[in-house]
């Protein structure tokens, strides 16, 4: 039994493989992370930012990596978790530029 554990672990850290609960988290993480460099209410530059947005932009194409060519139930979530990913860098972009035009 500890083994079929530790195999879907592996099989969740392997980047080979297709995983959507990985791509939500990195890119959910990655925005938790830019609301805190940023400083949120109070929006500072911070260069620390890139950082964030490279992974949820990784995160954006695993998810997409998980799109399949015949819709069903399950590509319709995918579309939304893939929409979800394009907010979530929209608004890392959006802390990363709005600084400057203050």
């Amino acid at each position: 039994m500890a083994y079929l554990h530790n195999h879907h672990r592996i099989a969740f850290m392997d980047w080979r493989q297709r995983s959507l609960l990985r791509a939500n988290l990195l890119v959910l993480l990655s925005l938790t992370v830019s609301f805190w460099l940023s400083n949120f209410p109070y929006n500072r530059a911070n260069p620390w930012l890139v950082i964030p947005l490279l992974f949820s932009l990784i995160g954006t194409v695993d998810t997409l990596r998980c799109m399949r060519t015949k819709w069903n139930w399950y590509h319709g979530g995918v579309v939304l978790c893939a929409y979800m990913d394009l907010m979530c860098v929209c608004v890392i972009l959006f802390f990363l530029v709005y600084p400057f035009w203050l």
